[in-house]
């Protein structure tokens, strides 16, 4: 069931999440287009959040987007790229979202860590994970951990140690804390849980899919010609998702079987490297359950220290869920 309604105010709107944003030309949701997303995310009941570009929106937008209840992405999630700023350099930020390379993150995990206590929420989104190879795990590892050493200063500092109850104010990362509370899949959910309006009118599956049709991308799931249109329905003629069970968790032979439930599950990315939405690649299995493990080791320091969660991660011998398949 849809929840979340995205509208990308600009074609520059600010890229926050894999896929990085081309566009350089701006190209403003024109205000009637606007009111339209609106009325829309209204009739369906859904939480808008605004993706903001980099310049200040022309007065008359400020009536129309204050006009509802709403996230700002670019303004009230602050987005950053390397390289980081110094430390104490984030100000009053309350929920950021860091994309960065996977070098970059190995090289600069203290510097990350040194960000933790400016923070409430810090969203870590790896822009190349296609690239990532086998000779990283044990350097990821290790940036992991050196975030696990300074999530469990802050909380012991504190005296305010995770629990499942909601209460305590917790410094989270997305990629260790989400799973030391999730008991299932928590993932993305484009097209499921979430939508994307662009500054055309019409819908995408998450902001990738609309840069990519702006690319001149093919669309590599239409096996008749190659096109490049993303779209799946728009504001006039409404939503229209082909085959929307294909992206589902119970449609996910590899997913549904997994416990690795911060995982994003990437759709734009399973497409580009498996030419199946539903289908994570290697890289991303590996990656997140890379997080996993180091999430269950942070939650093994914890419950020595006394915290308590609703489960306890378990320990497994393998970092690819297709090695094992066979079992299922």
């Amino acid at each position: 069931m849809l929840q979340y309604l995205a509208i990308l105010l600009d074609d520059t709107s600010v890229a926050y999440c894999h896929a990085d944003n081309p566009l350089h030309e701006r190209n403003l949701m024109p205000l009637d287009t606007l009111r339209k997303a609106i009325h829309w995310g209204m009739c369906e009941n859904l939480m808008i959040q605004y993706v903001y570009p980099d310049y200040e929106l022309p007065a008359e937008y400020a009536e129309v987007i204050e006009s509802i209840d709403h996230l700002k992405i670019g303004r009230d999630v602050q987005v950053l790229q390397a390289p980081l700023p110094p430390k104490g350099g984030v100000g009053d930020a309350d929920n950021i979202v860091l994309r960065i390379t996977i070098a970059d993150f190995i090289a600069s995990a203290q510097q990350i860590a040194d960000l933790l206590p400016q923070v409430t929420r810090l969203n870590i989104c790896l822009t190349d994970i296609e690239t990532f190879t086998d000779e990283q795990i044990e350097a990821y590892k290790g940036a992991l951990r050196t975030l696990n050493a300074a999530l469990l200063n802050i909380w012991e500092t504190s005296q305010c140690l995770v629990s499942t109850s909601g209460q305590n104010k917790l410094v989270q990362v997305n990629i260790l804390t989400d799973r030391l509370q999730l008991t299932k899949m928590r993932n993305c959910e484009a097209g499921v849980g979430n939508i994307t309006v662009a500054p055309n009118g019409k819908f995408y599956l998450c902001p990738a899919f609309y840069y990519d049709e702006c690319m001149g991308v093919s669309d590599r799931m239409n096996h008749v010609k190659k096109t490049s249109n993303f779209s799946v329905g728009s504001l006039d003629e409404g939503l229209n998702i082909p085959n929307p069970q294909l992206l589902k968790l119970d449609h996910a032979p590899l997913c549904r079987n997994c416990d690795a439930y911060h995982c994003n599950r990437c759709i734009w990315l399973n497409q580009r490297l498996t030419w199946d939405n539903n289908t994570p690649s290697r890289q991303q299995c590996i990656l997140v359950h890379l997080e996993r493990n180091a999430a269950r080791e942070l939650q093994q320091q914890m419950m020595a220290l006394g915290a308590r969660f609703e489960e306890e991660i378990k320990e497994i011998d393998y970092l690819d869920p297709f090695d094992i398949r066979k079992e299922w």
